[in-house]
């Protein structure tokens, strides 16, 4: 007969005590029964779980002022979340905090073509943003894979990235303000609707917090006018190092193109699978460049592109003739992750950047890393900025190959560092990266962020137990705890 685990009183008691609270800042807007909470349980990264202890949905500002107020005076610890597609946990609840949904902040308040701004809550998702500009010509430059669902807020929390971010940048360099909450209730304007503001830069500390410095209810971001050309090319390598070395020849010619990206033979067989974008399927890495501008421009470019290619050997060289065509190309990179899903019953899917030089030593050491824990891999990257996003196949099911997963990511995640690297480019550090820190930061550089946090939040309650390895969560008070070399957590509150 199963069991069910005993029910905590002074749990249950809490909950209904801050739902009860809450309800009275936010009244339709609160979840406390076990079977809603369940929908909060993960982010992205859906190895690690586990439910919070109450979710309120405010749909104002002045709300989120309220509650954030009421969490700070009462000693409540608050996880904001997003579209939830955060891969490294930095959406991930605690047992013991309210998680502060921002999904109902879903609406663009204005559209100003001639700035060249939107302003928007940050619940809008990414590709919204372009969908309500580009009858007018325009479009919001980041546009990471998950672009149909992830929000802006999010975007701001991991200054998220995209296959565009190499010649355009990343949400740091498109964001010109925000509207910020703190922990306290406090409201902020930081920047505005032009560039570069007076004073210090606090809104470049605030793009890619991670929810640790206080909760963003409005963004300003910066939008562009639609090149007047963009083609692609489709470029098949016999080898993975020919084309890493491609990549740097490309850069060193001084061509910045307006994406590339680079598959290899696991990942390009599993996105053709998927979309049918015409792959070449014998070649082992796939290389998309993207060039825009003036059509002459992007003719001599391509030109100089292909010359430089073929240097390096490659095998194959398409070129779109069409739009129907370029976006043909960026199909299949741009479903490769759910197209590896459908190859795998589990993937871990990682984020280091490295020095475009170290490409195709990484490379290397990646597939011996394959060999040695046995588990398949899949390389997708940002070719041209050196940001990888390894993705490592496993099954949950089977003993033990979750933490080969997670033992094979931190290898690769320190081999980003050793070769000159850093341990993300755009899917922040989370919970997954954590106990890495020090491998890229000193305890002075540690304690140093920890006390740009508490400048911001003195008490530590703002999405605690993430970021700051174990070493320094002594200040924090995290229930977050090592076992068996992954993180796991408590499967009850802890007050």
């Amino acid at each position: 007969m199963l069991m069910m685990p005993p029910v905590d009183q002074a749990v249950v008691a809490r909950r209904a005590a801050i739902a009860a609270a809450l309800r009275a800042i936010v009244p339709d807007g609160v979840i406390d029964h076990e079977d809603g909470l369940r929908a909060y349980e993960s982010d992205g990264l859906t190895a690690y779980r586990q439910s919070p202890l109450v979710v309120v949905l405010p749909q104002t500002t002045a709300q989120v002022s309220h509650i954030l107020r009421w969490c700070h005076d009462q000693g409540i610890k608050v996880v904001p979340r997003g579209s939830g597609t955060s891969l490294s946990g930095g959406a991930l609840p605690l047992a013991d905090a309210v998680l502060l949904g921002m999904g109902r902040f879903n609406r663009i308040l204005d559209i100003d073509y001639h700035d060249r701004i939107v302003v928007t809550q940050p619940g809008v998702t990414n590709l919204a943003l372009t969908r309500a500009v580009e009858d007018q010509g325009f479009y919001y430059a980041p546009d990471p894979s998950s672009q149909i669902a992830c929000s802006i807020g999010g975007n701001v929390a991991e200054n998220s990235g995209g296959v565009h971010c190499l010649k355009y940048g990343l949400t740091t360099n498109n964001v010109l303000g925000v509207e910020l909450v703190m922990i306290d209730g406090e409201v902020l304007r930081l920047g505005g609707r032009g560039l570069e503001p007076a004073g210090l830069d606090l809104l470049g500390i605030v793009v890619g917090s991670e929810g640790l410095l206080g909760v963003v209810t409005e963004v300003t971001v910066a939008i562009l006018p639609r090149p007047e050309t963009a083609r692609a090319l489709l470029i098949g390598f016999p080898a993975v190092e020919a084309a890493g070395a491609a990549v740097a020849a490309i850069i060193a010619a001084g061509i910045i193109p307006a994406g590339m990206e680079m598959m290899d033979k696991a990942a390009t067989h599993a996105a053709e699978a998927f979309v049918h974008a015409g792959y070449p399927l014998d070649a082992e890495a796939l290389l998309i460049v993207e060039l825009d501008g003036p059509a002459a421009e992007c003719d001599h470019l391509i030109d100089a592109v292909t010359q430089i290619t073929a240097t390096f050997g490659h095998s194959t060289c398409r070129i779109s003739q069409n739009e129907d065509d370029r976006m043909a190309f960026w199909a299949g990179r741009k479903a490769a992750f759910p197209a590896v899903g459908r190859i795998s019953p589990d993937y871990y899917c990682m984020d280091g950047t490295i020095p475009r030089r170290a490409l195709p030593a990484v490379l290397q050491r990646m597939s011996e890393l394959s060999a040695q824990y046995g588990l398949g891999l899949a390389n997708v990257f940002h070719a041209g900025d050196g940001n990888l996003h390894p993705l490592i196949m496993y099954d949950a099911n089977l003993p033990g190959q979750l933490e080969a997963a997670e033992a094979f990511g931190a290898d690769i995640l320190r081999l980003c560092v050793e070769v000159g690297g850093v341990l993300t480019g755009e899917h922040g550090v989370g919970v997954e990266k954590r106990e890495l820190m020090p491998v890229m930061f000193s305890d002075a550089d540690l304690a140093q962020q920890l006390a740009v946090k508490a400048a911001f939040d003195p008490a530590l309650l703002l999405n605690p137990g993430k970021v700051f390895p174990l070493l320094h969560r002594c200040a924090e008070q995290g229930r977050v705890h090592v076992h068996h070399g992954h993180t796991a957590f408590p499967d009850l509150p802890r007050f």
